[in-house]
């Protein structure tokens, strides 16, 4: 049988959905919350970034994976001026429920399907534009979801992923400091759950830096592919179309 990390642990492949899926159900109602917290608000520039990078325009269609509370699709929605379809999809119900629930409550109606990204449930080249917002790592097989989105993309799209990533190595120190001791406490304070934001300091480290993400575009079929690093590389943006 297969073995994955879970942050720091090493974990059947057939278990790591499961824990996932507890890690968010446990901080889904607050969420945003511990994303202005813990980014000072940085978060909402990130995702602006990632939108204009994503050159989406009216009429075209998007899909938004792991889009958990609805904050890409509202930047997305509002890019097109109402005119285009964006689709909301998350593998966590109870995310996906702050998403709908904000997105109604904006006025909008949106388009909401729960699925795995490593199995999505689209036509081949069916959308213009792909994105992943701090979801990517989350994943099981990471190859195998951005085989799935090059997969859904028609020829000419573009796949944008914004991912938290490796910060620049002077900083290193300082950086496991915040995120090994301060973020825990947060997350205790805040949501109750000092757990859930340790695994989510362990699971940045263990996600592929910015280089070896790049190199999974190209294996998956994408060209043409950059980043742009962010927040001294705590943060990137990763880049990628299927021209074929």
């Amino acid at each position: 049988m297969s073995q994955t990390h879970f942050g720091f642990e090493v974990i059947e492949e057939e278990d790591k959905a499961h824990r996932v899926a507890a890690v968010f159900d446990s901080v889904a109602s607050r969420y945003d919350l511990m994303n202005d917290v813990m980014s000072a608000g940085m978060h909402r520039i990130w995702k602006r970034f990632a939108i204009e990078q994503s050159g989406v325009r009216q009429g075209q269609r998007v899909l938004d994976i792991a889009g958990g509370s609805g904050d890409l699709s509202r930047l997305f929605m509002d890019k097109m001026g109402g005119q285009g379809e964006v689709v909301l999809t998350d593998i966590n119900e109870s995310m996906l429920k702050v998403g709908r629930n904000r997105l109604i409550d904006d006025g909008r109606i949106p388009f909401i399907v729960r699925c795995d990204a490593e199995k999505l449930p689209f036509p081949d080249r069916y959308f213009d534009c792909v994105s992943v917002g701090f979801g990517l790592r989350n994943m099981t097989h990471k190859d195998q979801a951005l085989a799935e989105m090059h997969r859904v993309l028609r020829i000419g799209g573009k796949l944008v992923v914004l991912e938290f990533s490796h910060i620049m190595k002077p900083l290193a120190a300082l950086y496991d400091l915040y995120s090994f001791k301060v973020l825990p406490l947060m997350g205790q304070f805040l949501v109750k759950d000092a757990e859930s934001y340790r695994y989510l300091a362990e699971s940045i480290r263990v996600h592929p830096d910015q280089e070896k993400l790049k190199e999974m575009f190209i294996d998956a079929g994408f060209s043409r592919v950059k980043y742009f690093n962010l927040a001294l590389g705590a943060v990137a943006v990763h880049l990628g179309w299927r021209l074929s």
